[in-house]
């Protein structure tokens, strides 16, 4: 029989140490051509660093790549594409030294780039013809940073030779079956990927040389992604060019539409080496595709071009890759996280190969989230997963209604995640509802709805947000005056942005979150350097704009209590955006809490920082709404409370 206790302060299984020594979140995936399969693991029981594993045919399993190395890239500071695997051979990327390296079956790392300045690789492709490997270059020298594509002699002799230059950007170097053509992805500044990008032809001397390079689709307002050689070496491509991201296949000099839909096969390109479609065969392509923000596995038939519905439970898909009769996903649910799958392609029967996380809880305290969509300013509608709290232990008093944590995921252009998240069962299973906000600007949706966060960024974000828990609250499905909202990096912004000019939320959790648009505009790595361009207005021009919707010009109209997190070593929000703002609250005498974790970077990545943040933030809480914890946590000095 379910025991009554108040909201928040229910007694649940998941626990922050259960979280973060049971979950290793699972980044990247590639399948070689024997049908041995490549997954990275990061381990926060390492130091967050990153191991590569990889499982045989026969399913046995080694690491290839374990600490101290760290399989990782920071190029575009995201990373992405940090290894490659070509018949038995790797070559992968080392966080630590910024260096490619190479491992041969049987043999340990060895470096294959020079140890000199900080020039960092990603997006790595395997050349077996030339012997070499092409890759994504950036080199930072002083304050000038030089993206191009660069080839790299697999035994490390000599130094990697430029092969295309001179665009601000370039992404996704892809080799055709016979070794002949590469083609690649560049855009230039203000643009993000996700706003217009170029997709390139040229033919691959064998030398390495390339010669002159064709444009073949993207331009103004067009965003192409992952280029792909089918295995009779047509050109495949994902473009949003009708606003939604679809398939083309380019040959005979045009592009032609594979199976068009109002739905995305696409996301946006934060990271290197994304894959939402893979060819099985050279008429069955496995696609990952998003409809309203969940996403399904999917056929096409590329004689036909008809699409079909593969069965599975899967909502959250992040890469796909296949060889003949196989498949693999990166695939989650509601009750199971970022896992390694593998479909039998002639039965389209799965199996888990590997989950991010060995957590198991029972059904009853497992809460699945209801997709929303509700209306929101200017007649517009906004989506949302809505996860009511959930614990068959308990139930909340009579009368009461559950304090609701908004959430509010990166970005700003990313989307909430439908896979399992202990994240969020963390709160649910105490007896907190949440809201895990898809605003417009999110990804998932087709252009235009991503295109309303254009010039509005800190308005139509923080008003989605807003009104989502209002929403709530007005059907009874959270308490008005415990509304909490929580966001890392842009969705931190969005936190202070909301507390700052809307009256709706009581606590505040910010997590690296930019909090003077100014000084992310002046101060913050060549990527994202003119990305406010497009979410803002041009800077200094428009600083006007900057000033109006900066949550640090403004703290003094924050009022509600706000815990802040943040890593020593983040280049994308330097600490200062965190100390400044938090100093200028408890200027205000407004409650405040302050942690600051030492070497970590944008995001946090060390098992015990993962862990004391959660205990912290749940702590604040707790001392905010005014409830009493099940179980004891290390307190957090929160000042003027």
């Amino acid at each position: 029989m379910a025991r009554t206790a108040p909201f928040g302060s229910w007694a649940s299984p998941m626990t922050s140490e259960r979280i973060v020594s049971e979950s290793s979140p699972i980044r990247e995936l590639a399948a070689d051509v024997d049908g041995a399969i490549y997954w990275t693991e990061q381990r926060s029981a390492d130091g967050g660093k990153t191991s590569l594993v990889r499982q045989a045919p026969d399913g046995t399993r080694t690491d290839v790549v374990a600490p101290p190395f760290d399989v990782r890239s920071r190029v575009h500071e995201y990373g992405g594409g940090a290894f490659a695997v070509s018949a038995g051979t790797v070559v992968f990327s080392n966080d630590a030294d910024r260096r490619v390296y190479r491992i041969d079956p049987g043999s340990a790392p060895v470096a294959i780039t020079p140890a000199q300045g900080d020039a960092r690789y990603a997006d790595l492709v395997i050349d077996r013809l030339r012997k070499r490997v092409f890759a994504v270059r950036e080199v930072h020298d002083g304050g000038d940073v030089t993206n191009e594509i660069v080839s790299i002699a697999l035994d490390g002799e000599g130094s990697p030779r430029t092969a295309v230059t001179g665009a601000d950007f370039y992404a996704a170097p892809r080799l055709s079956p016979d070794g002949r053509q590469l083609a690649f992805l560049s855009w230039e500044q203000p643009d993000m990927p996700w706003d217009s990008t170029d997709l390139c032809v040229a033919d691959l001397h064998l030398d390495g040389s390339l010669g002159p390079a064709k444009t073949v689709a993207g331009g103004p307002r067009e965003s192409v992604q992952q280029p792909s050689w089918s295995p009779r070496g047509d050109l495949y491509f994902v473009s949003d060019r009708t606003g939604w991201w679809n398939l083309y296949i380019w040959r005979h000099g045009r592009a032609d539409p594979v199976s068009p839909a109002q739905a995305e096969m696409g996301g946006p390109q934060w990271v290197f080496g994304m894959s939402t479609y893979a060819f099985e065969n050279e008429e069955r392509i496995i696609c990952a595709v998003n409809r309203d923000g969940l996403w399904a596995l999917e056929q096409i038939d590329t004689l036909t071009r008809r699409r079909s519905t593969l069965s599975s439970h899967w909502t959250q898909i992040n890469d796909v890759r296949a060889i003949k009769d196989r498949v693999w996903l990166l695939a989650g649910s509601p009750s199971e996280p970022i896992s390694v799958i593998e479909m039998d392609a002639r039965t389209n029967q799965f199996q888990v190969i590997q989950r991010a996380s060995g957590l198991r809880i029972d059904e009853s305290v497992l809460s699945i989230p209801r997709a929303l969509e509700y209306p929101t300013e200017g007649g517009a509608e906004s989506h949302a997963l809505f996860y009511a709290p959930k614990n068959g232990a308990f139930e909340g008093p009579p009368g009461e209604r559950p304090p609701l944590v908004v959430m509010i995921h990166g970005g700003p252009t990313a989307s909430a995640r439908s896979s399992f998240s202990a994240e969020i069962q963390f709160f649910t299973s105490r007896g907190f509802g949440v809201l895990d906000v898809n605003y417009g600007g999110s990804t998932g949706f087709g252009r235009k709805y991503r295109e309303r966060l254009y010039g509005t960024w800190g308005v139509v974000d923080v008003d989605d947000c807003a009104r989502g828990a209002l929403f709530l609250a007005d059907k009874g499905l959270a308490d008005r005056k415990r509304l909490a909202i929580r966001g890392g990096s842009a969705g931190g912004f969005t936190t202070l942005a909301a507390l700052a000019f809307r009256d709706v939320f009581t606590a505040g959790a910010s997590s690296f979150g930019v909090s003077d648009l100014a000084a992310l505009a002046s101060d913050t790595h060549k990527f994202e350097a003119r990305y406010l361009d497009r979410l803002v207005g041009p800077y200094p021009a428009r600083k006007d704009l900057y000033d109006a919707r900066s949550p640090l010009v403004h703290a003094g109209r924050i009022k509600s209590p706000v815990i802040f997190f943040q890593g020593s070593e983040d280049k994308i929000v330097p600490p200062d955006q965190t100390k400044r703002m938090a100093d200028a609250l408890r200027k205000n005498k407004v409650p405040v809490a302050e942690i600051h974790f030492a070497g970590e970077s944008h995001g946090f990545r060390k098992k015990e920082n993962i862990r004391r943040a959660l205990d912290a933030e749940l702590y604040f809480y707790s001392k905010v709404f005014k409830f009493e914890l099940a179980d004891p946590v290390e307190p957090v000095t929160i000042d003027n409370l």
